[in-house]
């Protein structure tokens, strides 16, 4: 759906809105106003093109069992991890933003500690941050996140997670471990995110809270 800028409104689940032509200046006080209106609306912005788009459910069950794997993973394993869930991060200088389905910082948690405003000119970006893109998305969300330098992005691509990093070409490349959390493979993750819908989320994530336990000490 293609709407004027005088007229964006609010997409069904799942649905989109297109906007183009639009300046960072609306783009900004659009993000406001949905904010201030409490709307869970995601806004991505890419050089003039913003779409607004309202996930489906199943988008908030796979990003919300995912980064409880994630949370998890760092209480039980004591790794510092500051978890800013779907904060926007954007760059005026690139003409870029979006709001991440989660995101995290790992390997910088130390320098963002105590910070509670970001700028993506002298701070550093999240250090992974979690896509879920069942419904396919109008805009290349991932070359936004590789823009803004994301070092580690975890696409669900609505069959299974693939774990990526940003190369020197500014682009995403497949890993077989993470990173930020060295235990977890895509393959874990997959096996639990397998589990959605054929058991409760509590039995899912005691499940996964085992499985860490029997990781090999000092793993």
């Amino acid at each position: 759906m293609t709407l004027t800028l005088d007229e964006p409104r609010i997409p069904a689940p799942g649905r989109c809105v297109v906007l183009n032509d639009v300046t960072w200046e609306r783009y900004e006080q659009l993000r406001d106003e949905t904010d201030a209106a409490g709307s869970h609306v995601r806004i991505t912005y890419d050089q003039g093109r913003m779409v607004l788009m309202s996930p489906l459910p199943i988008h908030e069950k796979v990003k919300t069992i995912a980064g409880r794997m994630i949370e998890l993973t760092a209480l039980e394993l004591d790794i510092p991890c500051a978890c800013l869930g779907s904060t926007t991060w954007k760059r005026r200088d690139l003409r870029k933003g979006l709001e991440a389905d989660e995101c995290y910082y790992v390997q910088h948690e130390a320098q963002v500690r105590n910070k509670t405003k970001f700028d993506l000119t002298r701070d550093p970006p999240p250090d992974l941050a979690i896509e879920v893109d069942i419904t396919h998305h109008p805009l290349d969300r991932p070359s936004i996140y590789g823009a803004l330098g994301v070092n580690e992005l975890w696409r669900y691509d609505g069959r299974q997670m693939h774990f990526l990093k940003l190369g020197e070409d500014r682009r995403y490349h497949p890993i077989e471990t993470s990173e930020a959390f060295p235990a977890l493979t895509p393959a874990v993750i997959n096996r639990f995110i397998g589990m959605i819908g054929t058991v409760g989320d509590t039995q899912l994530m005691r499940e996964f809270r085992d499985w860490l336990g029997g990781l090999p000490q000092g793993k």
